[in-house]
């Protein structure tokens, strides 16, 4: 079954929830966002009895909103237990330990972060919101010297988002502070099987315009990343999935690799693939998987069988997050139709509502290999160039 909330559902896991009438638990959320009534709904009160009853019940959910339905209405269930586990960053970081001892981290609360002996720690490290979301509040930090400036900026940052998620999902009252991981970044959409093991659904590159650069801009996927990652991240997700003990379990996680090839997890987003239906679309636009379908009818891919039918194209998810330092609500308009023509080859534009989110939308590209460079131009983007400010 699946549960629905704000703020998105695109119309591929519309069209796919039509056509499976995979059951959608009747909030008020979810009938708000669909407008058909060929859907198929169960109550509330069905859906929490049919988990009481079943451990595993097969859960989905297309945001990290709808936590809070979990928690007030399956307080002692499997999916909030492995929520838990999960949202909270120091404390995954605690149960894997014994995957990366030589990894730094600590907890800090936020009225301690400019008080607390820093000169300390080792560097350069990351600061982030131990319950965090959509790389809000983060910052890298290469020295002491830097830290106060960091901390500030990270302060000013969340005074603009404040509001916009519920506390399950997004609360800067703590902040995990880590080492700095040196590799490159990963996030792998993915599943645990009614035995514990992993069923690997897709598999990404996380860009970055530069070291100091914590943005979710572009994700990228294609044969080739898939190829070389799959069997090392199937290793190290049954590694974890024995660890936190999950089964019929779907996850989206964030991991970095070093050049030794040692796997460390960043974070872990549980009940989900991608946010705002992303990356679950992307896999569908670049390799033909409906990772939906593979979750709810507990399908595992023939990777074999569809590299030989991948092309050596690049597939991109690009957020056109809004770092041009222009508040929503002094917007007039976004040029979207001069950011498509950056683009070889734009697959799908969906648009967003800049004024309640710092996000103008999400856009799908393919890409040559040999023409990266469009990738990297919107990477390094503020999106200024688009923006039509109000007089």
């Amino acid at each position: 079954m699946i549960l629905l909330d704000k703020p998105y559902i695109s119309d591929f896991l519309k069209q796919y929830l039509l056509e499976a009438q995979v059951p959608i638990i009747h909030t008020n959320e979810a009938v708000s966002m669909l407008d058909d009534e060929a859907y198929h709904f169960i109550s509330e009160t069905d859906a929490v009895d049919m988990i009481s009853r079943n451990h595993h019940q097969a859960l989905y959910t297309n945001t990290e909103n709808s936590i809070a339905w979990v928690e007030a209405n399956l307080p002692q269930s499997e999916p909030l237990r492995n929520i838990h586990i999960f949202k909270d960053k120091h404390g995954l970081r605690e149960l894997l330990r014994p995957l990366s001892l030589n990894y730094f981290y600590t907890k800090v609360p936020m009225d301690a972060l400019e008080t607390v002996d820093f000169t300390s720690f080792s560097f350069p490290l990351i600061i982030k919101p131990n319950i965090g979301f959509f790389s809000m509040g983060i910052a890298r930090v290469d020295s002491p010297d830097d830290w106060l400036k960091a901390v500030q900026g990270i302060k000013q940052e969340l005074q603009l988002s404040d509001g916009l998620y519920p506390k399950t999902v997004f609360d800067a009252q703590e902040f995990v502070v880590e080492e700095y991981i040196d590799g490159d970044e990963y996030a792998v959409d993915c599943y645990f099987d009614d035995n514990g093991k992993v069923v690997v659904l897709n598999i990404l590159s996380h860009l970055f315009a530069d070291k100091n650069d914590v943005s979710d801009r572009v994700y990228i996927t294609s044969k080739a990343i898939m190829k070389s990652l799959l069997t090392p991240v199937e290793k190290y997700l049954n590694q974890l999935g024995n660890m936190a003990k999950l089964k019929n379990f779907p996850l989206h996680l964030e991991f970095r690799r070093k050049s030794t090839g040692e796997i460390i997890h960043i974070e872990g987003n549980p009940m989900r693939f991608g946010g705002w239906c992303t990356t679950p679309d992307l896999a569908w636009y670049s390799f033909g998987l409906n990772l939906y379908a593979y979750y709810f009818e507990k399908k595992r891919p023939d990777w074999n069988s569809i590299f030989e039918t991948m092309d050596d194209n690049i597939y991109s998810m690009i957020l056109l997050n809004n770092s041009s330092g222009i508040e929503g609500r002094r917007i007039d308009s976004f040029d979207y139709s001069s950011l498509m023509q950056r683009f070889e080859k734009p697959l799908v534009l969906r648009k967003t509502n800049f004024r309640d989110y710092p996000l103008f939308g999400f856009l799908f590209c393919k890409t040559r290999p040999q023409n990266m460079g469009e990738l990297y131009s919107i990477l390094r983007s503020s999106l200024s160039e688009f923006i039509t400010a109000k007089i």
